[in-house]
């Protein structure tokens, strides 16, 4: 994968992040039911994110704080070149970078449509990033030990890779099929939790 310019960073980061290509949009389900949402989404996470649809490919690295409802993500290129923050509290998610500006939205699958024209379920990687289903409707296959393995929901597959017994993923692989036979593929290691 070849790194993103500078000048492109902020759009592209805004892309990865929201798992988007320009494909149909898969209208997300309603939310799991408390039983599979057990614990608050509360994390901490660094890594990096790829990102490559038949147009276009690139790679950041990220920095994301999760408190239940609220959230603050940094996108960034090597050396913290093309710096961008988007952040998030319920009925507001921002966007700022020096090419975009601010760009505000109510939530974050508007926020992407008002900066880059795309749809995508954007809300379930809280729950990807924790090896859970957003969704009661997923499918979700597990690993000997019992770890998802894999989760299909909304359009999207996600592979989970684990570092030995850890209980939480340090790779995903996010698929989602277009009807041209090829695919959106967006590839998180996350190297910090």
């Amino acid at each position: 994968m070849r790194m993103i310019s500078k000048r492109s960073l902020p759009l592209m980061a805004v892309s990865i992040l929201a798992l988007a290509g320009c494909q149909p949009y898969v209208k997300p389900q309603p939310a799991a039911s408390a039983s599979i949402l057990e614990a608050p989404d509360q994390f901490s996470l660094q890594g990096k994110i790829g990102v490559r649809t038949p147009q276009q490919s690139g790679s950041a690295f990220f920095t994301w704080a999760q408190q239940q409802d609220e959230f603050d993500i940094e996108l960034s290129g090597i050396l913290g070149a093309g710096k961008t923050q988007i952040s998030g509290k319920p009925g507001e998610v921002t966007l700022n970078s020096a090419k975009t500006g601010l760009i505000t939205a109510a939530t974050p699958e508007e926020l992407l449509e008002r900066a880059t024209g795309w749809q995508a379920p954007i809300t379930h990687l809280t729950k990807w990033v924790q090896a859970k289903p957003a969704t009661l409707q997923a499918q979700v296959n597990k690993d000997g030990s019992g770890r998802p393995a894999q989760i299909l929901e909304d359009g999207w597959t996600v592979d989970f890779s684990y570092d030995g017994e850890t209980a939480l993923p340090n790779k995903l692989i996010l698929k989602q099929a277009l009807e041209t036979g090829k695919e959106n593929r967006i590839t998180m290691l996350i190297q910090n939790r």
